[in-house]
């Protein structure tokens, strides 16, 4: 039995996406994460691999996941192709029927989505090809677009050089900023309720005839010449009328004087009007339902949605994003948990990272190496083992993670230096063990100590204020994002960033239903 899934089940699901995004009962988070790229492979920057979607890829994404910001209904909006206008361009027009018997004329696509009916000017603005001149002179592929769409005319404009542009709107700068991008446009978002597109909405008529074309007028034996005036068009729909030209015998133009409403099909009635012993074949355009820009993300097939977010060092009371590393992977995971409950995280951003206060006459001068190694020993013959993240020697905090790669063997098949157990830094050592970290930095390896007596969000140093961004407990800070917890619904690797106190980054995520 032959099915296919449509393309409004895709238009539909982005539409639930982002309005998923603002309900109480969900939470989406952009993460970055995977500092040590280019220890899993030394190519990672030229040669970057694609992500594996799998549970093992799942779990091994949040051990290496550093932080997350939250994604708010304003950092969501549905996205199409971006089609700029350009001069000398044919641009193929909005019909109906395009499928796989009857691809477009110019990109031979099976769907009107991937066809390039309608641009952005150069002020933003978004138009519809309602008619791109096409006629059986040029074999129904239209002529070329020669003048700029520019109107706001809430009804279709037909220009000089033959086009017929319908006004959707206008992309505001503030969705420009954030939504734009090299492939992609903003679409505003709630199309149906949103104030700035009511008269656009209100113009729409369900069923209303805006263009008849001419397919084949190599039969046309028509018994008039000049115009032909209240030629019907019939269907389902009522009051449809055209004005039809003749030349020689021969239909040469159709303008549609009233539109009419309702029609969901439609036939230009012209031998009912006209005496002929051979007729030509037209095409009566159907708008879409409810009429072009009533439902805009169904008109554009807006099947995608862009996730902004920008990650930035200003917010030093709640500094998630440690600075002086690198990340390789973006991504979005949705309902993740607060660290050791089952609430849902809704914090505005979250560390995916632990953390230590340490104590000791090296914390002041020590330089750590980035992705080097700290170690404790927790109880005799049992080592906890993590890769530094980052470390600031004003406030004595040490961002670290640990993955698998520390408990399992390496790709020539050597077993972990301290055994399979991933153990966790403590505070609280067993017999045998120590309050000592050993500390990779440029100078080599550096002992200090876990501060166990320090409980807090942030220190004073000269007078100053100073946050961690995590909550420590006896010297030990967690992940404020309880691991695998959530879903992972997007993976992008990427080559490294490393990040610096003055710069921020701007993540734009095109997610494709």
């Amino acid at each position: 039995m032959p099915a296919i899934i449509t393309d409004q089940i895709r238009v539909l699901n982005a539409s639930n996406f982002v309005g998923g995004i603002s309900t109480s009962t969900n939470s989406f988070y952009v993460f970055i994460g995977l500092p040590n790229a280019t220890e899993i492979n030394s190519d990672w920057n030229t040669n970057t691999p694609a992500p594996i979607d799998n549970f093992d890829d799942h779990d091994d994404i949040y051990d290496t996941l550093i932080s997350a910001k939250k994604i708010n209904s304003s950092d969501v909006l549905q996205v199409i192709r971006k089609i700029t206008w350009t001069t000398g361009t044919i641009y193929e027009m909005y019909r109906h029927d395009y499928d796989i018997n009857n691809t477009t004329p110019q990109t031979n696509s099976t769907s009107i989505y991937n066809s390039n009916f309608y641009v952005m000017n150069s002020d933003f603005r978004v138009y519809e090809c309602i008619y791109n001149g096409a006629n059986p002179t040029n074999s129904g592929k239209g002529i070329v677009s020669l003048e700029e769409p520019t109107h706001t005319d809430l009804q279709p404009r037909l220009e000089s050089d033959g086009y017929i542009w319908k006004y959707l709107y206008t992309i505001k700068p503030s969705d420009i900023v954030k939504f734009d991008s090299v492939d992609y446009i903003p679409v505003p978002q709630n199309w149906t309720t949103n104030s700035d597109t009511l008269d656009v909405r209100n113009a729409a008529v369900d069923g209303k005839i805006e263009v008849v074309v001419i397919e084949d007028t190599s039969s046309a034996a028509y018994q008039f010449s000049g115009t032909k005036n209240n030629v019907p068009i019939r269907g389902d729909g009522q009051d449809g009328e055209a004005s039809v030209t003749f030349v020689n015998g021969k239909p040469t133009a159709v303008q549609v004087t009233n539109g009419g409403s309702g029609y969901s099909f439609a036939t230009l009635d012209l031998d009912s009007v006209v005496t002929t012993s051979g007729s030509a074949s037209f095409s009566v355009i159907i708008p879409p339902p409810q009429g072009h820009g009533a439902d805009i993300y169904r008109e554009l097939g807006a099947n995608k949605v862009l996730v902004y977010s920008r990650i930035e060092n200003s917010d030093t009371t709640n500094p998630d994003f440690p600075v002086g590393n690198q990340f390789a992977r973006i991504g979005i995971v949705k309902n993740p948990l607060v660290e050791g409950t089952t609430n849902l995280l809704t914090a505005s951003s979250a560390s995916g990272v632990y953390g230590l206060r340490l104590v000791g006459a090296a914390t002041s001068t020590m330089s750590v190496s980035i992705d080097g190694e700290i170690r404790q020993t927790i109880g005799i013959g049992s080592t906890a083992v993590g890769k530094i993240i980052s470390y600031d020697p004003v406030t004595k905090f040490l961002r670290y993670w640990q993955d698998r790669d520390l408990a399992t063997k390496n790709a020539t098949g050597a077993i972990p230096t301290y055994g399979y157990r991933l153990n966790r830094f403590t505070s609280t050592p067993a017999a045998g063990g120590s309050l000592n970290i050993v500390v990779s930095t440029t100078g080599g390896d550096q002992t200090v100590e876990i501060e166990d007596t320090f409980t807090g969000v942030s220190t004073s140093v000269n007078s100053k204020t100073y946050y961690f961004g995590q909550s420590i407990t006896n010297g030990v800070a967690s992940p404020e994002i309880e691991k695998y917890s959530g879903d992972i619904i997007y993976i992008d690797n990427r080559p490294e960033v490393t990040r610096a106190a003055n710069q921020r980054e701007d993540i734009k995520i095109v997610l494709e239903f």
